[in-house]
């Protein structure tokens, strides 16, 4: 016997009782013991930063991760998964600096950078329980008493034995670069970092008069968006190429005349008022080479050439003026150029964002604060020319959200470049899903690469293992702790690697000569920690040699969209300059999680989502199956609260409805799996049609898990499990219901038990609560030798010979047909309770009218029509209407239009006008012939209407049409009544909470209308409601029975009225 069931479910009790079960038989360490023979399957953990809040998104990245090494388990793979936690970094330092109330970077040292760090140590493990907590409640299994955590001194090490291969390919240099720079953090950042931050945003876009020198009233006109990099100008850049023109007009708000050199091409754009100019010399840009300029600021000494033009390969005419102001300091581009021409750097803003005391005007105001004040000075002096906005995306600091400076800072960085052609090389082995990104978003990323930005000049981070000479500036990478303690020589086994331990630790050059080796005082950036996990999380090479090898590289990784940039970009720069090989062979790219509306979540539009308002509300379960089913991985998905709710209303009652239906009438007739089976050759064809369904979609779904398809694993689980409840379940019933226990219910039985066990196999690496809960009942209540989880059993394998591709193709083709029978039933109000005497359809090929016939019991019963055949003349039932579309057929007939339209609308023979419709109908095209004149027309061109003739309802679709007989005889209207109270005496069973095989007694009072109706047909109503006694007489609630009177609305409302047709009925009912 299985346990009993009720349709009733408390869903949140279901999966609380199943995560008991989990953790008391410890199934998820179980999982993994009973496979350790097995092949490998290597996933990693993108390590989440603790300091933060489990969101929505976080949901659906584990969701997504959580799934492939459930269904590989369950394929009899060794699935490890390593937990792992991203614990340094800006993100932890900033909150412990807003804990601390700290607004300024030196007050982290003044403060004490030993203390700052045992913060940010203890902040992260504060919120790991946290993350446990919600990583349990949504079913994630991964390891997470042996997870790996990033501050660690075997992570740290096993980092700096990364670096050191680098290190040892030259690949790590230090540079005077332009790099992106939070002021506010005081550190570069890497290049895929600021990727992560753009934010749309209106800065001041300005064009200055630049004076020749000695040329009095002669401009060049420069434009920028950056008034605050001014002060450090030492060069202008055209365009060699290009066109310019000096052109003379009159000095706006002022008297005179004025000369500007500009962009030819920049003239409209440029100029206050064009026509107010005149062309007076045009020039390429290689003749305005070395022209000097009077400098617009003189805040720094300079002692070498510059206010000068020069050529640049990147100023364009597509913005500005063609003029490029050029500030060494400030500009990636300016840089470069500026080491061309050998300008001088003119540093005229502080570490903090400030200008510094030399710049006078504006000494310690943050330069973004100076824009307007600097536009101002231009405007005193005259050199202003036009002053508006520009709207562009800039980026920001990615975790405190200040606008980054493009900034010259001699720093570390990696020599990624050099692997530029590896990575794209390996790049193109490893599966991407989508597919696009591999060549679009990532591959782009790579063909456009930079080199690394690595060092952090902040505190809570993996210090940057390098030591310099103080006298000679040698340098040493160190790649391990023993290497450190035989250079310092002392054993530093305990010494904590972090700052500023690790920066006490000195010793002499080992060479013999020279000074003291001491630390460089950066960290490093915290994406090469997460992106050295494959090796960090074992501390490789110091320990864990085997596992290392054994798990990596890995099988599968995933996160969101913008890890393109982040982690998958890091994990592959990482392991293609370390080991020369992919670091992951499949990935997935999930999209992000918009609101209802399809806007971006954010706590300041507060539309943002506490998972456990989903958990609470919906369950974990039906939470992943809306992740899963709801779009393409890759693509955004709109969430809410209500949206996971349509997956409980949708799929969630609907199987655990199928499969509470079956748990209740086994149980009555007392089968089980050791009850004698039918062969399934001699099943009933609805039970052989299933189970070519079960067997096609375990092959389907096995197939798309394969190829990483997690909508086509999924979504077809969802149509067979309607179609299982709502055709095969709705179809047998009465083979469930009939007394007595022949062959043709064994099999029924059989049947449904298979398809509700391979489902619930089917599902389990999706929906793992409500998998489990019913494996648990339907297998190991009955079968104690089984395994005591569906996680620890295989997942089901498709046998060929069951699947019937003839019988598929047949039965699809009657649920078609069913479909459209009961759309033309819609059509004119006419409930599936009210028999009709006759539906006939009209099918595309000939050989489908033999399904008809095949099938013609079933058909009946689902249309509940007596008689059901193919309908050879559809002129008999239904009247077809032409409309020729003047917008698309008005040019090609020209004048012939007016009268093709009129004679196919209105004045062709029905018999024409059928032709025409059906050739439109099945994608041909319609030829017709007019006053010797012929005429194509395509389907697109004509609209096509079907109209039911008198006494028919009609449905069509793709070439197929059913017309159903609506005449209704005194006995089919008798038949019909019969069937509403069948319906009512069944819900006040219900409300009366009988069982199913509740034999039972009933009383009715009803109008002689409906009371003819019930005495013809008393024995089908007693038999469908197992009535031992249907009585006419008084009605009431004594004695035991239920009672319940259906009747008109008194207030005409057609929502209330429970009559059958207008007219009353009393029951009452009780057991026998």
């Amino acid at each position: 016997m299985f346990k009993a069931v009720k349709p009733d479910v408390d869903i949140q009790k279901l999966e609380r009782d199943q995560l008991d079960f989990w953790r008391t038989n410890r199934i998820f360490e179980r999982s993994m013991k009973e496979r350790e023979g097995a092949p490998r399957y290597v996933t990693y953990e993108g390590p989440p930063t603790v300091n933060g809040q489990p969101g929505v998104h976080h949901v659906l990245a584990r969701a997504f991760k959580d799934i492939f090494p459930r269904y590989k388990t369950m394929r009899g793979y060794y699935a490890l998964r390593k937990g792992g936690w991203d614990t340094h970094g800006l993100p932890v330092e900033i909150a412990i600096e807003k804990e601390l109330g700290f607004t300024q970077k030196r007050q982290i040292e003044e403060y004490g950078i030993a203390e700052f760090n045992k913060k940010c140590r203890d902040s992260v493990m504060r919120n790991i329980g946290k993350w446990e907590q919600f990583t349990e409640r949504m079913a994630y299994w991964t390891d997470l008493d042996n997870a790996y955590v990033t501050f660690t001194n075997d992570y740290i090490e096993s980092v700096w034995w990364s670096l050191r291969q680098m290190w040892d390919k030259d690949l790590l240099y230090k540079g005077l670069k332009v790099v992106p720079y939070c002021a506010r953090c005081g550190t570069p950042l890497s290049s895929h970092e600021v990727s992560l931050g753009y934010q749309d945003v209106d800065d001041p876009s300005i064009f200055v008069r630049f004076p020749l020198r000695d040329k009095p009233g002669v401009y060049i006109l420069v434009w920028t968006t950056t008034p605050w990099t001014l002060p450090a100008n030492v060069a202008v850049a055209i365009g060699e190429d290009l066109d310019y023109v000096q052109v003379e007009g009159p000095v706006p708000n002022g008297e005179g005349t004025e000369q500007l050199i500009l962009a030819a091409a920049a003239m409209d754009r440029a100029l206050i008022k064009k026509d107010d100019y005149k062309i007076v010399k045009r020039m390429k840009g290689k003749d305005l080479l070395g022209l000097q300029y009077n400098p617009l600021y003189t805040f720094l000494p300079v002692e070498s050439k510059y206010a000068y033009v020069v050529a640049g390969d990147f100023v364009s005419t597509e913005d500005g003026s063609g003029v490029v102001h050029i500030a060494p300091a400030f500009g990636v581009d300016d840089m470069a150029l500026g080491r061309q021409y050998n300008l001088p750097v003119l540093q005229t803003v502080g570490a903090d964002g400030k200008f510094i005391d030399a710049v006078t005007e504006w000494r310690g105001v943050w330069v973004k604060d100076a824009d307007p004040e600097i536009t101002r000075d231009l405007k005193r002096r005259g050199l202003l020319y036009k002053q508006m906005t520009y709207s562009h995306t800039y980026p920001f600091c990615w975790r405190c959200g200040t606008p980054l400076l493009y900034f010259a800072r001699d720093s570390w960085f990696i020599r990624s470049t050099e692997y530029r052609q590896k990575m794209i090389d390996l790049n193109q082995t490893i599966n991407w899903v989508p597919e696009h990104i591999q060549d679009g978003r990532f591959g782009n990323w790579l063909t456009e690469l930079k080199d690394w930005a690595l060092g952090r000049e902040r505190y809570w981070g993996t210090p940057l293992p390098i030591w310099i000479d103080d006298k000679t500036g040698e340098a040493l990478c160190i790649g391990s702790v023993d290497e450190l303690s035989r250079l310092a020589g002392r054993d530093l086994t305990d010494l904590d690697l972090h700052r500023p331990y690790v920066d006490n630790i000195t010793f002499p050059n080992p060479n013999g000569r020279g000074g003291t080796m001491r630390r460089v005082p950066e960290v490093i950036d915290v994406w090469f920690d997460s992106g050295a996990m494959p090796v960090a999380q074992w501390g490789y090479p110091a320990h864990n040699g085997e596992m290392f090898e054994e798990q990596f590289p890995a099988d599968y990784i995933c996160e969101a969209v913008d890890q393109t940039r982040g982690w998958f970009y890091t994990l592959h720069a990482i392991s293609s300059m370390v080991f020369e090989q992919v670091s992951f062979k499949n990935v997935i790219c999930l999209g992000h999680i918009l609101d209802a509306k399809g806007e971006k979540m954010s706590k300041s539009k507060g539309n943002v989502i506490d998972p456990y308002e989903v958990f609470n509300a919906h369950g974990a379960d039906a939470f992943r199956w809306y992740l899963f089913t709801s779009g393409p991985p890759g693509e955004p998905r709109r969430f809410s609260v209500d949206l996971v709710g349509e997956v409980i209303s949708r799929f969630w009652l609907t199987l655990w409805n199928t499969y509470s239906f079956f748990i209740n009438y086994a149980n009555l007739d007392g089968w089980t799996p050791n009850s004698p089976q039918p062969p399934v050759a001699e099943r009933d064809l609805l039970d052989q049609f299933v189970l070519s369904e079960l067997h096609l979609l375990v092959k389907n779904v096995t197939e798309a898990f394969d190829r990483y398809d997690v909508p086509g694993a999924t979504r077809p689980v969802e149509q067979f499990v309607d179609m299982l409840s709502n055709w095969y379940v709705r179809l047998s019933r009465r083979r469930f219901w009939k007394s007595g226990s022949d062959a043709d219910k064994q099999g029924a039985y059989a049947t449904l038990y298979e398809c509700l066990v391979t489902v619930s196999k089917l599902i389990a690496p999706t929906m793992p609560f409500l998998a489990d809960a019913l494996y648990r009942n339907l297998v190991v209540e009955v079968d104690p030798k089984a395994p005591m989880s569906v996680h620890l059993a295989l997942f089901p394998e498709s046998n060929p010979a069951l699947i019937n591709e003839t019988l598929i193709r047949e039965m699809r083709l009657v649920e078609k047909l069913v479909s459209l029978g009961r759309a033309a039933r819609e059509s004119v109000r006419m409930g599936v309770r009210q028999p009709l005497a006759d539906a006939r359809f009209a099918v595309r090929e000939a050989r489908e009218s033999g399904v008809i016939d095949r099938f013609a019991d079933l058909i009946k019963s689902e249309l509940n029509v007596k008689a059901v055949g193919s309908l050879n003349n559809a002129s008999d039932v239904v009247n077809y209407k032409l409309n020729p579309l003047q917008s698309l057929l008005g040019k090609k007939l020209r004048a012939d239009f007016p009268k093709v339209q009129k004679w196919m609308r209105d004045d062709a023979p029905q018999s024409d006008k059928r032709r025409w419709a059906e050739a439109l109908l099945t994608g041909a095209n319609a030829v017709v012939e007019l006053d010797g004149q012929r005429y194509e027309l395509l389907p697109e061109e004509v609209q096509v209407t079907r109209e039911a003739a008198e006494g028919y309802a009609v449905a069509d679709d793709g070439g197929y049409l059913a017309a159903l007989d609506t005449r209704l005889t005194p006995d089919l209207v008798d038949e019909g009544l019969a069937r509403e109270v069948v319906r009512r005496v069944q819900s006040l069973r219900k409300d009366a909470d009988f069982k199913i095989e509740d034999r039972i007694v009933v009383k009715y009072q009803a109008g002689d209308r409906l009371k003819q109706a019930i005495t013809r047909f008393a024995a089908y109503i007693s038999a469908e409601t197992l009535a031992d006694a249907l009585e006419e007489g008084e009605v009431n609630g004594d004695q035991g029975y239920t009672h319940a009177v259906y009747q008109p609305d008194p207030n005409g409302d057609p929502k209330k009225d429970t009559s059958i047709n207008g007219e009353t009925l009393a029951l009452s009912v009780k057991r026998t």
